[in-house]
């Protein structure tokens, strides 16, 4: 078998060779055409290759470049977005500014009809206010004429009041050289009157010269004393915030009145003695009735401490006040509210009505003494009365005089016809203590009585502009003086709240 296959092998290797050697010519003369095809053909192929070369570098430089174009498109795409919501936008805003435009355009309209309407209406109040000016200037001048008629009316009667005081000074000194009583009664505002009910009896002044009572006031100091009118009953009001009301005789208290959230800096009395008014530091006043007690008005009003207050000698229901917001306001008592308000510059220390009510004074922190109208609270004049802050002013029994005192240690007398100085007093070693040291003058206009920082009360003789008397007792600066228009007792107050009562 292998024997077989061996041999059929080398049958068919000989073949092999035969059919090789009967095709070698074809094939060398095959291979000799391949080979010169072939050489064109790498020339060929080399050239393609070259090109295909490039070919790709082409392609790729158009790569590069459609890329950066896709890139372009795509922001180009993104701004167009943008500007397209922005076209949006602003089509929106046009929008609303045709909108706006309109509604503006119509109300332009609107006002313009309006102003062809209000325009007539216009030129005719123009003529209305032109022909009130005219009106206006013609009572102006009425006004100034009618002043000048008033003043000249003024002088005239201030001239009948001297002489009526003249006549008066007269008699007074008959009824002192005769003892007639009879004539004496017949004085009343200081002028001589022969048959007039209500008239006031004749008080002789006598200089105070021994303490009589000492009162224990109030506790951390009293800080403003008046009498009753025409009465020896004392009324008092401290740093306690009460106001007390005392028997001088017996030096005894009658009643104690509270409700004041703050001190009491001022006293005012009425006419008829049935009630008591209060300054309060708490910018309020505090209006009592005596008999029961009891506050029947608490006034606000003023925005800082009220210092001064007054009521008015002809109406019991008319008072006024002075406060650190530099304002004066007038009270209705009777229905406990404020019916004007007075501005000033300055800061109102000390004020009080005339006699007939028709003006008041006020003592201010820049040491002018003002004089108001009372009725139109205007300013009638002003006196530039110290040098340095006015701590007090107050009016006399008969209306003619006014008492101011000042931080200059001085204390000035003014006529109040003339609104002049008629006397100048001070006295050596007399220093007011404070801003509101308050004194007094006596029911005849013969002596004035301060208080000292020292603790003494100066009397001084209005006659001859003297010290009369120095009274000593007080342990501290004595605050507030007041006098009796019964002549008797002179009452001082001290910053300890004692209360001393000279006779």
């Amino acid at each position: 078998m292998a024997a077989a296959i061996e041999e059929a092998r080398w049958a068919l290797r000989q073949r092999h060779l035969v059919e090789e050697a009967a095709h070698a010519p074809a094939i060398d003369a095959l291979a000799v055409a391949l080979k010169s095809q072939g050489a064109g053909l790498q020339e060929k192929v080399q050239d393609l290759q070259d090109e295909l070369v490039q070919c790709y570098r082409a392609q790729a430089q158009v790569s590069e470049q459609l890329l950066e174009e896709v890139a372009a498109v795509k922001t180009m795409r993104v701004e167009l977005s943008q500007k397209t919501e922005a076209l949006e936008c602003y089509q929106a805003d046009l929008l609303s500014n045709r909108e706006e435009a309109s509604r503006l355009q119509a109300t332009l309209d609107e006002k313009l009809s309006e102003l062809e309407l209000i325009t007539p209406e216009n030129q005719e109040l123009r003529k209305q206010v032109e022909k009130l000016e005219a009106q206006s200037r013609v009572l102006e001048e009425e006004n100034k004429m009618l002043i000048d008629r008033w003043m000249s009316q003024k002088m005239q009667d201030a001239e009948r009041l001297n002489e009526a005081n003249a006549m008066y000074e007269d008699l007074l000194a008959r009824v002192k050289a005769g003892r007639l009583e009879e004539l004496a009664r017949q004085q009343v505002d200081g002028i001589v009157r022969y048959s007039e009910s209500g008239a006031e009896d004749y008080v002789e002044m006598r200089n105070p010269t021994k303490l009589r009572h000492t009162l224990q006031g109030h506790d951390r100091g009293c800080t403003a004393a008046i009498f009753q009118h025409n009465s020896d009953f004392l009324v008092s009001g401290g740093n306690d915030k009460l106001v007390k009301l005392w028997n001088t005789k017996s030096g005894s208290t009658i009643s104690s009145l509270s409700g004041c959230l703050s001190s009491v800096l001022d006293l005012a009395l009425p006419a008829d003695n049935k009630f008591v008014l209060g300054a309060g530091g708490d910018h309020k006043l505090y209006y009592w009735e005596i008999s029961s007690g009891r506050i029947r008005h608490c006034l606000t009003g003023h925005t800082e401490k009220v210092c001064s207050v007054d009521i008015s000698k002809v109406s019991n229901n008319i008072a006024i006040s002075g406060a650190h917001d530099r304002t004066m306001k007038f009270w209705d008592l009777q229905k406990g509210y404020a019916t004007r308000t007075v501005i000033c510059h300055s800061n109102c220390n000390a004020l009080c009505f005339t006699s007939d009510a028709s003006m008041f004074c006020s003592g201010h922190i820049d040491g002018t003494l003002r004089f108001w109208d009372a009725r139109m609270g205007k300013l009638a004049n002003e006196i530039a009365a110290h040098g340095q802050v006015i701590t007090s002013v107050s009016i006399s029994r008969s209306g003619r005089m006014v008492l101011t005192s000042g931080r200059d240690n001085q204390h000035n007398l003014f006529d109040v016809r003339s609104m002049e100085i008629c006397a100048s007093l001070k006295a050596q070693g007399h220093r007011v203590s404070s801003n509101w040291t308050r004194s007094c003058i006596s029911a005849d206009e013969t002596y004035v009585a301060a208080g000292s920082e020292n603790g003494s009360v100066v009397v001084w003789n209005t006659k001859n502009c003297l010290v009369e008397s120095t009274l000593s007792g007080h342990a501290g600066s004595v605050l507030a003086c007041a006098w009796s228009d019964l002549g008797k007792p002179l009452a001082s107050a001290d910053r300890f709240g004692n209360i001393h009562l000279w006779q």
